[in-house]
């Protein structure tokens, strides 16, 4: 175990460099110009002010010499200054991103508790009433667009019924919690702010249901194709043969390993649900990185492009390194290939 961590995290050291490489070619080799969408029309007319804006932002020295000046600063834990508000890429990442991780967090929940039991039930079930609905409910989730559910939930909940709040992370005129990690909800928690920690999760429902709608079918289905493989397993119709109860065999015997595909679903999700918020954040108002990345993708501020790139980028990395531990903790057979 300690060898395969210690292999992934070395791993992680090209393959941010390759993203740093991908992301600063992509950023800096866009037709559109990052000078005519940060200046306005009357200083783009003046050569003087444009060649200023190109030398204080390194837009004047040839793309070999600019990607290594950022990679030197990245080193050295600077991420650049953005170009849209004139603050650290760091500090601006460090004030969206807990949002982005409440948001995320909630989804996956949400996805895990139902989607599972979800697809065992549907795999039990097969070709009975209820695994027609659930089959119908997670096909429902996969194929909807976030931003028509997005705006239906809005429209349904918060407008026509008034059940829910709107857009936003806590009531107008509310003040934030006492900041400890960033996310409202566990740091009301910890100050024993109950307004605050009412209103956040009351915010956070809408949002979180609909961002966790896409995660729910994917795990429903996943655990459901895993749990019809292995009920049909010798294994299986060995221990309903010596007389085990049905609710023993399908979650003592064949759950634990119908879940080692799913948790690859799980662990590539949860980084889709991270780098997917974009729409979610933008119809909530949901001041997050995907709400960051838009708004800096719109104005081509490239350094704050990259910065969020290298967070995704860093998530997928580490998810993928806690999805191998956790095959690994599942599998027997791996764990003897471990000690090998």
């Amino acid at each position: 175990m300690q060898r395969l961590i210690l292999q992934r995290l070395l791993m992680m050291v090209p393959l941010m460099v390759g993203m740093t490489l991908i992301s600063f070619v992509v950023s800096h080799t866009l037709p559109a110009d990052p000078v005519g969408a940060n200046l306005g029309q009357r200083s783009m007319e003046d050569p003087q002010i444009v060649a200023a804006f190109r030398a204080q932002w390194g837009l004047d020295k040839p793309l070999p010499q600019q990607y290594l000046t950022y990679l030197g600063n990245l080193l050295q834990g600077n991420m650049g200054m953005s170009i849209r508000t004139h603050m650290q890429v760091a500090d601006d990442l460090g004030r969206y991103l807990p949002a982005s991780a409440e948001l995320a967090i909630a989804a996956t929940l949400v996805g895990t508790l139902l989607g599972i039991p979800f697809g065992v039930a549907s795999a039990v079930r097969r070709n009975q009433w209820l695994d027609h609905v659930l089959r119908a409910v997670s096909l429902l989730g996969v194929s909807s667009p976030v931003f028509w559910l997005g705006l239906v939930a809005l429209y349904v909940f918060y407008f026509r019924l008034g059940w829910l709040p709107g857009p936003g992370r806590l009531d107008v005129g509310m003040p934030e919690p006492p900041h400890l990690t960033g996310m409202y909800t566990f740091d009301s928690l910890v100050a024993g702010d109950w307004p605050a920690l009412s209103s956040s999760l009351r915010h956070l429902i809408l949002p979180g249901l609909v961002l966790a709608s896409v995660y729910l079918g994917l795990v429903t289905r996943m655990t459901r194709s895993s749990m019809l493989e292995v009920l049909s397993a010798d294994y299986v119709r060995t221990a309903r043969g010596k007389g085990l109860k049905a609710r023993s065999v399908v979650y003592r015997h064949a759950l634990g390993n119908a879940l080692i595909p799913t948790i690859t679903v799980l662990g590539l999700a949860f980084g889709d649900v991270l780098a997917g918020t974009v729409l979610t954040e933008t119809i909530f108002s949901w001041p997050g990185i995907g709400r960051y990345a838009y708004e800096s993708a719109v104005t081509l501020d490239f350094p704050a492009i990259m910065g969020v790139s290298l967070v995704i980028a860093a998530v997928f990395i580490t998810v993928n390194l806690a999805t191998d531990i956790a095959y690994v903790m599942l599998d027997p057979r791996l764990r003897r290939l471990s000690r090998a």
